[in-house]
C-alpha cells in the first residue's frame, strides 16, 4: 500500500484545536507513516506548533514539526531541537523559511542545506529529516540548475526524504526527480498533494509560489462559479488521475496538505484504494 502522510497548520483557537483533534483521528485510519505541523516565519508560530505536535504525539501518532532557520541563531536552533528531543520526538521538517516582515537579518543560517547539517551534528543519525522540493522550481529561483543544485546540497549534508510543493503536473515531478537523480541524490522524494478544499484559494496559493494550474483545469473550475458541488467532484478526479499517474511511475509516497480537513484527503485515498483500517 502507498505509504501517506498529512501536513497541518497550527490552530489559532480552542475551537480550532478541538477539530483538527477530530481529523488526526479520522486521518490515522489510513495509517500514516507521520502528521507535519508548520512553523510560521520566523518562528511566529513556535510554540502553537509544539503545542499542536505534543497533541498529536500524545494521541500515539508520529508527528513532524516544521523548523525554519531563516532569522534564527545556532543557539535558538539547539534550543528548539532540545525541546523536541526531551518530547522523544525525533522526526522534523527541515526549512529555509521566510523572514518576518521588518527583520533586516537572516540570521546565522542562509539556506535550509545549513540547517540540515546542523542537526545531523547535533542531533546524530537517528532523527528523520525531510526537505522541502519543487518540482517546478523555487518562486525566487530564476535558475533551473541551481535550484537543483540547491536541493542536492540539502540531500548531501544529511536529509533523509524530500516533499514537494503541491503540483498539477505530474510530469514535472517526474522531470525533477531524473534530474536530481543525475545529480546522486538517492532519498526518496515524496509528491505533495493539495486537494481543491477551496479553488479561489488554491488558485492564490498557485500563484504565490508559481505553481501552474492546467488552463483547461482552471477554466472549468472557473466555470463552475458557485456549484460546489461540480467543483468538489471535478477536483478529486483531477487528484485522483494525478495521484494514480504518481503512483503507476514509482513515487514513494503522497503527502497530502490537508488544510487541517479530513474529507477530500479521505475520499481521494479510497479511490487510491488506500484502504482504512477494518
Amino acid at each position: 500500500m502507498t505509504p501517506v502522510s498529512f501536513e497541518f497548520f497550527p490552530p489559532n483557537t480552542p475551537v480550532g484545536a478541538d477539530k483538527l483533534k477530530s481529523v488526526v483521528q479520522d486521518l490515522s485510519v489510513l495509517n500514516p507513516q507521520y502528521f507535519s505541523v508548520t512553523y510560521g516565519a520566523g518562528g511566529s508560530t513556535r510554540e502553537k506548533t509544539l503545542a499542536t505536535v505534543m497533541d498529536i504525539a500524545a494521541s500515539g501518532f508520529e508527528a513532524a514539526p516544521h523548523l525554519s532557520c531563516i532569522g534564527s541563531t545556532r543557539e535558538n536552533i539547539a534550543e528548539t531541537l532540545a525541546t523536541y528531543r526531551a518530547q522523544n520526538i525525533r522526526r522534523v521538517v527541515a526549512l529555509r523559511g521566510d523572514l518576518p516582515s521588518g527583520t533586516a537579518t537572516a540570521g546565522e543560517f542562509r539556506y535550509a542545506s545549513e540547517l540540515v547539517r546542523f542537526i545531523r551534528e547535533t542531533q546524530g543519525s537517528d532523527w528523520k529529516i525531510e526537505v522541502a522540493a519543487y518540482p517546478e522550481y523555487h518562486p525566487q529561483q530564476r535558475y533551473a540548475a541551481k535550484d537543483l543544485q540547491y536541493f542536492a546540497d540539502k540531500m548531501q549534508a544529511g536529509a533523509s526524504s524530500a516533499i514537494t510543493q503541491f503540483f498539477f503536473n505530474p510530469d514535472a515531478y517526474f522531470h525533477f526527480v531524473d534530474a536530481v537523480r543525475a545529480l546522486g541524490v538517492d532519498q526518496p522524494i515524496v509528491p505533495g498533494i493539495m486537494p481543491f478544499h477551496n479553488y479561489g484559494r488554491i488558485a492564490q496559493f498557485a500563484i504565490r509560489d508559481g505553481i501552474e494550474i492546467p488552463r483547461w483545469v482552471a477554466l472549468k473550475m472557473e466555470g463552475y462559479m458557485d456549484d460546489h458541488a461540480s467543483i468538489r467532484a471535478f477536483g478529486l478526479d483531477v487528484m485522483t488521475s494525478i495521484c494514480e499517474r504518481l503512483i503507476a511511475g514509482g513515487a514513494p509516497g503522497l503527502h497530502f496538505y490537508t488544510l487541517n480537513q479530513s474529507a477530500l484527503t479521505l475520499e481521494l485515498c479510497k479511490r487510491l484504494s488506500i484502504a482504512p483500517h477494518s
